[in-house]
Order: C-alpha cells, then structure tokens, then sequence
C-alpha cells in the first residue's frame, strides 16, 4: 500500500484556494549560459530532487469531506512525467515571456505530485531555459527556493552525479547564507511570534492560561488586532475581478553596485532603494491609464521567513507577514525615498510583521477557517504581494552550465492581481511582475516604468556629486541641494536661449557707451541706437 502522509492544516488551507483564476503555484526562470544536456539535466534533477519525498507524493483528497486530504507516494514514480521538453526556437526574452505567462495559466494536474519543470532547449542564440512550477501546498517560497538551489552547483566542473549515500540526504542550499542578512531584520518578530504560538497551544490545553498569555504576548495580541481591522486597500486599477490569464514580466539586469550606491548617497538601504524605484513605476503606471494618484497609498504584502535557513531543508509553509504601506501618492523619488525609508524603519521596531501566520498552525485552526482569514487579509488589506529575496552573490551551474539569470513570482494569494519580486543573484537585480490580464494586460509597462524610476534616482544623485564615504545626508539637505541645483540648471538654459536666440542686449540709460578707454576711463561716445556700446567698443555685441 502506498505510504501515506496527513497534510497539515496550514498546506491543506493552500490546496483549498486553488482556483482556475488564482493558482497557488510558485512559478520561477531561469536562462543558462549555453545549451543545457536534457539527459544530463533529468539525471541531476533524478539524483537530487527526488530524495526530497515530497515530489513523488500526490495529494488526495478523501471522498469524505469531513476527512483531511493526505501525501500518497506515487507507485512506480517516473520523473518523465514531470520533465517537459520544449524543442521549438524561444527568440528572445519577449518570447520566453509569452510562454511563461502561459504556462503561469494552466493548473498543474492534480493526479499526479504537483510539480513540473519545462526545459526550453533552444533560447536566444544558442542557450537554453528551464520553467519551473510548483504548489505552495509543497511549501512555500524560501523552502521552494532552497529545495531549488541545492539542486546548482558552485562550478562547472563540479561532479555532477552523486555517491547514493550523499543523494539520500539535502544538500546544504547556497542561499542559506545570503538568507540569513534578510532573516536579521525580522528576529525580533518572530521571537514573539514563536512565544505567542507557544502559548497558544498550552491556552488550548489550558484555557485558565488565558492571563500569562494576555501578560506575555500583548504586543503581539494588539498587532494581530490591528492586522484584522486594518482598513481595505483603495480600489485601483490593480484590483478587481480575476481572470484565468496571467501575464509576466521581468526587468533588464541592473548592477547590485549601482544600487547600493544611490542607498549610501540617501542614506537608505537596497531595499529601500528597489522599493522607492518599484512604487514609482506603479505611480507611473496609473497616471498614464488616467487614474488619480494624490495621497495614495497602496499595501503590499511581504511573505516574512519564520524558518531556520541552516541545517536539513524543511518542505511545508511557516512563515510571517509584513504589510508595507507604497507611498504612491510621492512624486518626487527622494522624498518618496526617505517617506518609504520611515515606515520599514517603523515596522522593524514593531511587533508586527511575523504574527499573522506564525501563529496560525499553533492556535489549532481548521483549513477552512486558515483559507478565510488569507482570504480577507489579502484581498481587503492588500493590493500586492510583494517578494525580495537575495541570492547567490556569485554564479552557479546546473547541469554543468552556468545560470545566466534567476526569477521567480508567488501566487497572488486571496484573489489578488499584482505579484512582485525583487531577486538579487550574482551582482544583478531583477525585478519580476507577474499580473492578471484582465486587470493589467501589460506588466512590461510596470517593469519599464521601474527602470525609469531607477534611472532617475541614479541621475539626481549623480548630479548632487555626493563624495563616498560622506555622513549620509539629511532629506532637508537633499532637497535643498535639489532645488538649488534646479534653479541653477534653469539660469543655464535660459542663458543658452538668450544666446542662440541673440536677444537684443537692453541698451545705455543715458545714451552713452558703457565701455572704457585705454586709459581706463569711461567712454564718452554715444552709443549705437538700441545697442549699449558706441561702434570703436563692439556697437550691438555689447
């Protein structure tokens, strides 16, 4: 009899909100650097994805509606099922864009693990790509990505078939490492957060407890409060009623070195900085379809880590969840910088960010009443879902072929239309946009408008010529460095103009030349008619 698994509450709440127009399914690219062995790529992804057991389980869901669904192992299990290649010639990015996008449409077949890697043999000029799908019932971003990652190796001559004892066990994730900075900001979070699950499953147990919880995790009680009463979202044109079609996008790669330089010349972090660049195109975005954006403010919602990143890699869900206020409303990128910059801070130091979800397993509630609170807080409290994770600093290879580029999407969980994701991996950013093409048929637009924010910021702090290594300045400091340069920007072109246009110069008051004699005395001659200097001193020239 095959080997059975219970799926947790948690991973059952993601199976239930699959939806024809909201598939719970994290979608990710990548594009190597020359053409990828298809009998070499099935051979690694053999040897090491499927010692993750996970991926030759199916989940079943009981003729019993009152009974849980459950991981059933796959008899006779063939990894052809799951490995499709795709022989046509993929142009270009637009292309591999078109395809991705439908394939980030189609639900994955639910009698089978739900998982399926598409192997694009033939991309661009002579290299390959590789589509991956898979449900977040599996588990979600940071698990999915790790499992991901641990198939690379960190250089092309690395052997690529392993010893039967080393590919029974997980290999350790290159991303762990670059992980850990971004796990960093949310410790103090998800301390709290594991103290109120804690509790919550000894009130369960003990409802008399209900003091020591109230005593020990108030903070966290009042944030989850404030999490549920938050008011909706506005309505936008990023928001609205789903349909089956999805559409993707991603950026041109943009130097991690740039960026980190416009951050240390306002004094904000990289995040800051990709953040302040991305709500700029989604300004830009609504004011070229004619919608009013003063004052606006728009939510994202930021999936939170709340899993150890050392040690064996762990499947399921287990994390948090941070709602970023977009100061859309902004138009000038600096002070939208510094506006932006003040609100992380403010979620840093509170203890908000990772309570909604840490808890949700702990406090015993059934995947109905999970798949309902995901619902409400994303769809009313939220127009986005938003993704930043940093990758590896350098390059690593699958397959024995180096990866050129990386770039993933999460469902838009809740019924939401806009899906962002901010992935740093060998030097580079990209910035992926994955939308729903009723709502936004167009999500290029959204990554063209982000380059052009970006390219903005790298031009105004450029031309306030900070020296590296300055004290960061103050935002009153950049503004009015900002204006005055404005002013005297505008007193040049003026001038120019002036020039080229040879404007008549105001002529002598009292009629006389304004110029000098060689003595060094005024000059006594009259001057030309409408002209400040007399015909010996230059006449009109004046």
């Amino acid at each position: 009899m095959p080997k059975r698994e219970k799926v947790s509450n948690v991973d059952t709440a993601w199976l239930h909100m699959e939806h024809p127009t909201n598939l719970m399914m994290i979608s990710g690219v990548m594009t190597f650097e020359g053409k990828v062995d298809f009998e070499q790529l099935t051979a690694v992804l053999e040897e090491r994805l499927l010692p993750y057991e996970r991926f030759r389980q199916r989940a079943v869901q009981p003729t019993n509606p009152l009974s849980s669904p459950y991981w059933e192992t796959v008899p006779n299990f063939d990894i052809r099922d799951h490995l499709y290649r795709f022989t046509p010639h993929v142009p270009d990015q637009a292309a591999l864009q078109d395809l991705s996008s439908r394939l980030m449409s189609t639900q994955l077949d639910f009698s089978k693990p739900l998982w399926e890697y598409h192997f694009i043999e033939n991309y661009g000029d002579g290299d390959s790509a590789l589509f991956s799908r898979l449900h977040h019932s599996i588990g979600d971003g940071v698990a999915l990505i790790r499992v991901l990652l641990s198939l690379a190796d960190d250089s092309e001559t690395a052997p690529w078939r392993l010893a039967a004892a080393r590919a029974n066990r997980p290999r350790r994730s290159p991303l762990a490492g670059m992980l850990r900075r971004a796990q960093k900001s949310a410790q103090a979070a998800q301390k709290l957060t594991e103290a109120v699950a804690h509790e919550g499953l000894e009130m369960i147990r003990a409802p008399e407890k209900i003091v020591d919880l109230t005593k020990l995790g108030a903070d966290g009680i009042v944030s989850l409060a404030r999490l549920v009463l938050r008011t909706p979202d506005p309505k936008t044109a990023f928001k609205g009623r789903l349909n089956v079609a999805k559409k993707a996008a991603w950026s041109a790669p943009i130097s991690l070195a740039e960026v980190k330089a416009v951050g240390k010349a306002t004094g904000g972090t990289v995040n800051d900085v990709l953040l302040t660049a991305m709500a700029g195109g989604l300004r830009r975005y609504l004011v070229r379809h004619g919608e009013a954006v003063d004052g606006l403010n728009i939510r994202a919602a930021v999936p939170v880590n709340l899993r150890p990143l050392e040690g064996p890699i762990e499947l399921g869900n287990k994390f948090g969840l941070v709602f970023v206020s977009l100061p859309i409303g902004i138009e000038d990128s600096i002070d939208r910088l510094y506006e932006l910059k003040r609100r992380m801070d403010a979620l840093k130091g509170s203890t908000e960010p990772a309570v909604a979800f840490g808890i949700l397993t702990a406090m015993g509630m059934t995947p109905t009443e999970i798949e309902n609170i995901v619902v409400d807080i994303f769809e009313k409290k939220a127009t986005a879902v938003m993704t930043n994770v940093p990758g590896p600093r350098e390059t690593i290879y699958l397959a024995g072929k180096p990866i050129k580029r990386l770039m993933f999407w999460v469902p838009q969980s809740g019924r939401l239309g806009l899906g962002i994701s901010i992935l740093s991996y060998a030097g580079e950013v990209l910035l992926g946009v994955a939308t729903d093409a009723g709502l936004v048929p167009d999500p290029e637009t959204i990554v063209e408008e982000f380059h052009e924010e970006f390219n903005g910021m790298k031009a105004k702090v450029a031309r306030l010529k900070f020296v590296a290594g300055a004290v960061a300045p103050t935002k009153e400091m950049v503004n009015e460095l900002h204006k005055q340069l404005e002013n005297l920007t505008q007193a040049v072109e003026s001038l120019k103009a002036a020039r080229a246009t040879k404007t008549a110069p105001i002529p002598s008051a009292n009629g006389h030349c304004q110029g000098v004699t060689k003595a060094g005395q005024p000059c006594r001659n009259r001057a030309r008619e409408g002209a400040m200097y007399c015909h010996m001193h230059g006449g009109g020239e004046g």
